[in-house]
């Protein structure tokens, strides 16, 4: 890492730290799921911090590389389908299942439909870096995640979470958060294609 400016390694430690989460949210146990989520949420969003640090200390400085723009998009990648994955996993959210494996399913075929769009186009010695729609959609996967460890716990603090049933209905934010991933995900996806489209050539 002695070759990496900051905002490189502040990505690559954001790398480091999605094993860590993942650690977190699969070892301790349901009964501490209190504890699990909060400490889940905040390893997350430290990610969300270091990945906002580093774009702006990128520009604000003029150490953007072509290593970061393709890194930084993906470990964002990285982190976010590890908490999808492991939200989808526990039982604690089991209600919310039946919606939650579609807009999953989504966010997974189009993670790797854009990584293969970006490596062809990089072969061509062309890096594309994230649009708007792409960082929007980030941000949106980062507060679902943030809404779906947290909201339960507020819940459950302040009294209000039932002990069965589909409590999850009473999670605005963990639901809206998730229908703007679903719009967001194929929005930028068909944005993504629209742009980078142009620099692949059927016949070769």
């Amino acid at each position: 890492m002695k070759k990496l400016n900051l905002p490189n390694k502040l990505t690559v430690l954001r790398l480091v730290m999605v094993p860590v989460f993942v650690a977190v949210m699969y070892f301790i146990p349901s009964e501490l799921w209190i504890l699990r989520n909060l400490l889940g949420a905040a390893i997350f969003l430290a990610t969300s911090i270091t990945d906002a640090m580093d774009g702006h200390i990128a520009r604000k400085y003029n150490l953007i590389t072509d290593f970061g723009k393709f890194l930084d998009p993906l470990a964002d990648k990285f982190i976010v389908i590890s908490a999808m994955t492991m939200i989808f996993y526990l039982p604690l959210y089991s209600s919310i299942r039946p919606v939650f494996v579609w807009v999953f399913i989504v966010v997974l075929l189009r993670e790797f439909a854009v990584t293969g769009l970006r490596l062809i186009i990089s072969n061509k010695g062309t890096v594309l870096a994230a649009g708007i729609l792409g960082k929007i959609k980030t941000v949106l996967q980062m507060v679902f995640v943030l809404a779906a460890l947290l909201e339960p716990v507020l819940y459950r603090i302040f009294g209000v979470l039932p002990n069965s049933g589909h409590w999850l209905n009473l999670l605005p934010l963990t639901l809206i958060s998730m229908i703007g991933v679903l719009v967001f995900t194929l929005w930028s996806a068909i944005d993504y294609f629209r742009g980078g489209g142009k620099y692949i050539d059927p016949e070769k």
